[in-house]
């Protein structure tokens, strides 16, 4: 049976702890789709098509991942797209507690094929969130290293 993974975030930006993420999990999975969401109550950085195209740019060279974007509830987008496996990536035990309640709450949702894998994620990324780089970069600080270099050049247009 084909594995067909979905990553899902906000990915504004796209950090160092992401990439980890993909790609171990482009290594576990026949076929890994970044999937972008779409929170119109949240203040982005980046454009939706902006983060899409920075995603694509970046694992052009990863021919089992794709890019897409969803909005509304993560269970809809992953039973009308035919999925066996989300990834999460976790930093901490904070990170555990919210994603083990939501795991459990999707699983109620999502159609019998579906699991849920948890990813540790490098602990040298493990304090690196997409909105700790945006606080440090909007106030100044240096946030090279923390997210790849092409989406550094577009932070600093």
């Amino acid at each position: 049976m084909r594995t067909k993974a979905l990553y899902s975030g906000s990915f504004d930006p796209l950090t160092m702890g992401h990439m980890d993420i993909i790609t171990r999990a482009a290594k576990l999975y026949d076929e890994l789709v970044i999937g972008v969401g779409v929170n119109p109550s949240k203040a982005s950085m980046f454009t939706l098509e902006e983060r899409e195209d920075m995603i694509r740019e970046i694992f052009k060279d990863f021919d089992n991942v794709h890019v897409d974007h969803f909005s509304g509830l993560l269970a809809d987008y992953v039973n009308q797209n035919d999925f066996n496996v989300v990834v999460r990536g976790l930093r901490s035990t904070t990170d555990f507690d919210y994603e083990i309640q939501m795991a459990q709450m999707n699983d109620r949702l999502f159609n019998d094929t579906v699991e849920t894998v948890f990813l540790m994620t490098d602990p040298q990324y493990s304090y690196i969130s997409s909105s700790v780089v945006k606080e440090v970069f909007t106030l100044g600080g240096d946030v090279s290293g923390l997210v790849p270099d092409e989406i550094l050049k577009r932070m600093n247009r």
